[in-house]
């Protein structure tokens, strides 16, 4: 793949680590394996909305689910779970890989901006924390667009704002799901597998895969 003029950059679990919030989980009296359920939870009803052409933000969502999981485990105060848990987005680490991908990318003359389900509140103290906000020309969320990624029109929203055609960005995340969405819409996609998973048959497949951050600086600057 040649280098794209943009990276569109996944931030929830491409380069946020998730799981510092089982212990959140557990601090409310549930399960720390209920956050795998949680957030496929979120992703299904925020991909439901967008389908039945609505909108909801990702923090309405997730509280949402969140208020449907957690009587079952005893929890009483609902709103101080809620919160609890939802506060944990911004306290997240980067993935290794992150910091040192991303620098050799901007380094080397590459526009790196985030596109995100979630908020740009929530993800700015982990950005900083990082030290990454240097690099990042932009940072967009699909609030602004309407629509959750896969839709198109989130991706599309995204390059317009950015002012370049959609084959010439790449959309990079974890989730095949959004790298199908990418491509469908245009761009190129570029899928992390860091678990050395299988890319479903199902989806498009992706322009380029890479381990992490640090592989994709590899290839694109090869």
């Amino acid at each position: 793949m040649d280098v794209p003029e943009v990276l569109l950059l996944d931030v929830n679990e491409t380069l946020t680590d998730l799981e510092p919030l089982r212990l959140r989980f557990a601090d409310v009296g549930a399960p720390e394996s209920l956050l795998d359920r949680w957030f496929a939870a979120t992703l299904r009803d925020g991909f439901a909305l967008t389908a039945a052409d609505t909108f909801a933000s990702f923090g309405d969502v997730a509280a949402g689910v969140l208020q449907t999981l957690l009587p079952s485990y005893g929890v009483n105060d609902m709103p101080a779970a809620v919160r609890h848990i939802l506060g944990g987005f911004a306290e997240l680490p980067v993935h290794a890989d992150v910091v040192p991908g991303l620098t050799r990318l901007h380094a080397a003359g590459v526009r790196l901006v985030t596109l995100t389900n979630g908020s740009l509140a929530t993800s700015a103290p982990v950005l900083e924390r990082a030290g990454l906000l240097p690099a990042l020309e932009q940072r967009l969320s699909v609030d602004d667009a309407g629509r959750w990624k896969p839709h198109r029109e989130a991706y599309l929203y995204a390059v317009g704002v950015c002012g370049v055609d959609a084959d010439r960005a790449a959309l990079v995340a974890v989730h095949p799901w959004d790298v199908d969405g990418a491509l469908r819409a245009g761009l190129r996609g570029v899928w992390v597998n860091r678990h050395e998973g299988t890319y479903p048959p199902v989806f498009t497949p992706p322009t380029l895969t890479v381990r992490g951050f640090d592989d994709l600086a590899d290839a694109l600057q090869a």
